[in-house]
């Protein structure tokens, strides 16, 4: 059987199509205290009683991403390539008040202040450019004050 499991924070959704070509679905309640146990129960609900092997799984889970949203969890910090600092302010060009001086816009996820910028760069087609800047890196880590 080849199966995804999608560990959410409410349910565990699981698909899995055998090799006979018959498609199955489960939905179990998320375990947030152990994410494990849920999608051992989601498997467990696709496979009915081990009736097949797993051939391949593929595992995905929105936790950390609503967490990040939520803004719950650690302090977190952004490392992102010389010039790019801004982007997640920035946003997307395509709003309807983009030229509106005075819309009220979102906090960032990330405080201007956790915004690290490292030297670097790749091409398109995944050819250095720059080495990665490992020193300086290190050097904008050592400056962060612990909380």
């Amino acid at each position: 059987m080849r199966a995804g499991i999608d560990s959410g924070g409410t349910f565990t959704d699981a698909v899995g199509i055998t090799d006979q070509g018959e498609v199955r679905c489960a939905k179990v309640p998320s375990t947030p205290e152990n994410p494990a146990a849920g999608t051992r129960a989601a498997w467990e609900a696709l496979n009915d009683v081990g009736s097949f092997g797993l051939g391949e799984l593929r595992h995905g889970t929105t936790v950390p991403t609503n967490a990040l949203l939520e803004r719950r969890g650690a302090r977190t910090a952004l490392i992102t390539n010389r010039g790019f600092r801004d982007v997640i302010e920035i946003g997307r060009q395509r709003r309807p008040d983009l030229y509106d001086l005075s819309v009220d816009r979102a906090e960032p996820l990330v405080p201007e202040s956790l915004r690290l910028e490292v030297g670097g760069r790749i091409a398109a087609n995944g050819d250095e450019i720059e080495p990665l800047d490992l020193s300086g890196l290190a050097e904008s880590l050592r400056e962060q004050k612990p909380e």
